[in-house]
């Protein structure tokens, strides 16, 4: 992208910086940041890696990621965080994607809320990546402003970064509407339907759950209590989350490659 400066940060200064970004997004002071300054220095210290976005009209970081690898033999890289201004985070994730594979990562995880459409979208559609794990609750209450008031399940992804980046659409519609419904979203409507083959799973998510959290807690939590339900059941019968359509419908897949689809 044409003005976009992507760049390994170990300075205090940019690190700082990059803290701060991070508690603009989560909406926390930065006096509290959900990274301080100090653990990213450490992380940086260690053999992790902090990437920070920047456009060339401002000094602030447009984009910020967090990478450290896991197990020596899994030849695996774990994304703790990453967030971006519209349109950078594919660049963002790129960045993370080449310091892995030059220090002979195969594959990423990290974890997102599966309640969020539109991150959802953007890690099993763009990036191609695949939803291999449900956590419930996994880092208990939180108090930031995007989350707080919530329970904090979470979809694993994990990404082939060896793989070609190739962006995938989760199929036909006319597929999924057909197929009976199982469960009922707390609008009344079909939450998730389920294929006569027993091969799929479409389960759906609310339009925009970060504002509904913000204006109807309760009603939020109805949904994540839901969405919840489906998911759990499915992973335990060996569905994987493999896509997620325009109009939010998450499609989870049996037996789907696991490492990227």
């Amino acid at each position: 992208m044409n003005g976009l400066t992507l760049r390994a940060v170990h300075d205090v200064a940019g690190l700082a910086a990059v803290a701060d970004f991070f508690s603009d997004v989560w909406q926390t002071p930065r006096t509290a940041p959900p990274y301080p300054a100090e653990v990213l220095h450490s992380l940086v210290h260690a053999g992790g890696a902090v990437h920070a976005a920047h456009t060339d009209d401002g000094v602030r970081p447009a984009g910020a990621s967090v990478a450290v690898f896991g197990p020596p033999t899994a030849r695996e890289a774990y994304s703790l965080v990453a967030a971006a201004d519209p349109g950078l985070g594919h660049a963002v994730k790129q960045a993370q994607r080449a310091w892995a594979l030059d220090r002979g990562a195969r594959t990423m995880r990290w974890t997102f809320d599966p309640l969020v459409g539109r991150n959802a979208r953007f890690n099993l559609v763009k990036l191609g990546a695949v939803g291999t794990e449900y956590l419930v609750d996994f880092y208990g209450r939180m108090a930031d402003g995007v989350n707080d008031g919530d329970e904090s399940d979470r979809l694993t992804v994990t990404w082939d970064l060896a793989r070609p980046t190739q962006p995938h659409e989760s199929g036909d519609n006319g597929e999924r509407d057909a197929a009976p419904a199982t469960h009922l979203a707390p609008d009344g409507a079909p939450l998730a339907r389920r294929d006569l083959a027993d091969r799929h799973v479409w389960c759906r998510v609310p339009d925009d759950v970060v504002k509904l959290r913000a204006t109807e807690p309760l009603l939020a939590l109805r949904w994540r209590h839901a969405v919840r339900e489906v998911f759990t059941e499915a992973f335990a019968q060996g569905f994987t989350a493999t896509g997620m359509s325009r109009d939010g419908w998450y499609t989870l897949t049996r037996g789907a490659d696991g490492a990227g689809a």
